[in-house]
């Protein structure tokens, strides 16, 4: 294990929380199971205070958060993002009740407790006292395009990605399946479609560029050049070189456009991971070989990934939040629906199984111990 590498990370899966924990030898090791037998949806690690967040979806029971403080070995539970109630005269056909926390970010280093959560079904909250309460971001909740929302992997649509800008926090961008790419620039006073350049081809030809119906599958911006923006799209892979205003479709992909999951580098905007899938309706890997795919230079050329991969009747599909990469830019975490984990140390050159029998993992995070 080399100098300055991951040594902590979180597993949320469909049966608990698991902490995988590196030991002295330089190895993974699972080191603890908590909330066991619950689903857990969404996982944050907070880097400004070292708290960990972890969202459940008890099913009959609801949704849950709880909140673990850094360094701290007890969990909290706290609040969960309420709707209001539906207007008598709505003509909204959505049911205006939390189903399921899909996505939790930090607010910005100038913001101290201030967190994002994307919901099903469709819901942007904002808190700013670490989860003890929630605000839903009516501004977005109520742009007249949200009647062309649908779901995308779910009944309902739901934001997956939240991008806040490093050098601006009053600049978000989120993803929503399917609802295309919103952001604020007045820290979610108002809105706007950022969508431009998409194309939806599950959709008629003449809706085929509407902004508002987009699915992008997983949204990632680069810490260090914000202005990167890379998506794993339904029907293939986008950047942006302008913090998300306008897309350019990236065709150079091997293997597969299709998947779910991208990560970008921490400090070079244009290098990007990617786990293609096999499109649309088996939503396996291409030829039963699992792969990484990457490009060094925003999508002109990419490399193909296998080492230390299984390669043979190999069904892992990795979900949006089942690839992390850590701030190093060179520990790469990946986890599928069948229970595989698996870790790269080297930019993802190389991969060690770390776990082959865990429940389906719907997120993975790192974490400073």
């Amino acid at each position: 294990m080399g100098q300055g590498m991951a040594q902590r990370a979180y597993l949320g899966t469909r049966k608990g929380l698991f902490q995988f924990d590196v030991d002295a030898a330089g190895a993974w090791q699972l080191a603890l199971v908590q909330f066991a037998g619950d689903p857990v949806s969404m996982l944050l690690y907070d880097g400004r205070d070292g708290t960990l967040y972890a969202a459940l979806n008890l099913g009959h029971f609801g949704a849950k958060l709880h909140r673990r403080d850094g360094g701290a070995s007890a969990w909290q539970e706290v609040a969960v993002p309420a709707y209001p109630a539906k207007p008598e005269d709505s003509t909204d056909t959505v049911d205006w009740t939390l189903q399921q926390i899909w996505s939790l970010a930090a607010g910005g280093a100038d913001q101290p407790g201030v967190l994002w959560a994307g919901t099903l079904p469709g819901g942007l909250f904002r808190s700013s006292d670490r989860g003890d309460s929630w605000q839903l971001v009516e501004s977005l909740w109520h742009v007249p395009q949200r009647a062309q929302w649908f779901g995308g992997g779910y009944d309902v649509p739901g934001i997956h990605s939240i991008c806040v800008d490093p050098r601006d926090s009053n600049k978000v961008l989120v993803g929503v399946s399917c609802g295309g790419v919103w952001q604020t620039v007045d820290g979610g006073a108002s809105w706007a479609l950022s969508a431009t350049g998409m194309r939806a081809d599950y959709m008629p030809p003449e809706l085929d560029e509407n902004e508002a119906v987009q699915d992008p599958h997983r949204i990632v911006r680069s810490a260090g050049t914000p202005d990167a923006l890379w998506c794993q799209h339904h029907n293939g892979i986008w950047r942006s070189h302008d913090a998300g205003w306008h897309w350019q479709e990236v065709t150079t992909a091997p293997l597969s456009h299709f998947g779910f999951a991208v990560a970008v580098h921490p400090r070079d905007g244009d290098t990007a991971w990617f786990v293609p899938a096999q499109a649309d309706v088996l939503r396996i890997p291409i030829d039963g070989a699992l792969a990484v795919t990457r490009t060094r230079d925003g999508g002109k050329t990419f490399e193909v990934l296998r080492a230390g991969l299984p390669q043979q009747h190999c069904y892992d599909l990795v979900y949006r939040h089942g690839l992390a990469l850590a701030d190093d830019g060179r520990s790469l975490l990946m986890a599928s629906t069948t229970g595989g984990a698996w870790y790269s140390g080297d930019e993802g050159e190389h991969w060690q199984s770390i776990s082959a029998h865990l429940p389906p993992v719907y997120a993975v995070c790192f974490a400073t111990p």
